[in-house]
């Protein structure tokens, strides 16, 4: 079996190597999807995302399948039962902010029809294709992401600072960082 040369990152964790081949980098348009990236990146602030990842079914059978409808109504008794939940990440200030991010999800989708309609906006609707060859050739922020995270934050959300937001963008698509010589790269999926 031929052994396919990822991005560093991805590692020899299958469920990393899932991720980096079937998720990071490629656009992604749907509003739950994009809302649970976005909590799950809020969440990741301070830990590794194969942290996150191990637990991202707990997260999404916990959060409602991140239906931001549902986490907007979370009350205190949803918060404490989530901070009981051994299977998420535990912390108050993540868990409000979700349901902080949730209720000001619902007002974008309000104001431009669709979450995916306002973020992808920022990018004309076209991923911003990099070209890194290694991972020092990969910012952890940019101009973009510190403009979405001011503007994000301006909308009362919360866990959205730029290197959030920059990872938030690489994850959904709305930016390709991954090496130019991996097979996963807009340039070089046909191959994959």
């Amino acid at each position: 079996m031929e052994q396919i040369r990822r991005c560093e990152w991805a590692g020899p964790d299958p469920i990393y190597m899932d991720y980096h081949d079937n998720e990071w980098g490629k656009p992604l348009h749907d509003d739950n999807k994009l809302f649970e990236m976005l909590i799950l990146e809020g969440m990741q602030a301070g830990l590794a995302w194969i942290t996150v990842l191990k637990k991202r079914e707990n997260f999404r059978v916990a959060f409602d399948g991140f239906d931001p409808h549902k986490v907007a109504l979370y009350g205190d008794a949803k918060v404490e039962e989530l901070l009981a939940n051994t299977g998420i990440i535990r912390n108050r200030a993540k868990i409000s902010a979700a349901i902080g991010n949730a209720k000001a999800f619902l007002e974008i989708q309000k104001e431009y029809g669709s979450f995916d309609r306002f973020v992808w906006a920022y990018v004309d609707g076209t991923p911003i294709i990099n070209t890194p060859e290694s991972m020092a050739g990969i910012p952890a922020s940019t101009p973009l992401s510190d403009r979405i995270s001011k503007d994000l934050k301006a909308r009362g959300f919360k866990f959205v600072g730029s290197t959030i937001i920059y990872a938030f963008m690489q994850a959904v698509g709305m930016v390709d960082d991954h090496m130019i010589w991996c097979p996963c790269h807009s340039h070089n999926r046909e191959n994959l």
